[in-house]
């Protein structure tokens, strides 16, 4: 089962539970793109896998961590227009309420 969730008009972020989530790098190459969502879901899987392992645990979320600021969801923010970073920010405060808001 697929959940959709709204995206900010300039495709910046997705909204989950009032929360503003950073989108991949729309510029990154299709072929890349797979190689790294691959990796981040392997890396999951690790986290999972890791059980009491703490040594496993730490390059998991290691994984996790480098696999996501490849892809642009975390790290320096992908676009160039200086635009600030609402990465994890609830929606209500920041510029995209008044969106956020018309969208209920």
């Amino acid at each position: 089962m697929t959940t959709s969730y709204p995206h900010t008009p300039d495709g910046r972020y997705f909204v989950v539970r009032g929360r503003l989530w950073r989108t991949s790098n729309p510029d990154l190459a299709e072929d890349d793109r797979a190689r790294l969502v691959s990796e981040l879901m392997s890396a999951r899987r690790a986290v999972r896998d890791a059980g009491e392992d703490r040594a496993a645990m730490v390059e998991a979320r290691r994984r996790v961590e480098a696999a996501k600021v490849a892809l642009g969801e975390r790290g320096p923010a992908w676009w160039t227009d200086g635009a600030p970073d609402y990465n994890r920010h609830l929606v209500k405060n920041t510029p995209y309420a008044a969106w956020f808001s018309d969208l209920k």
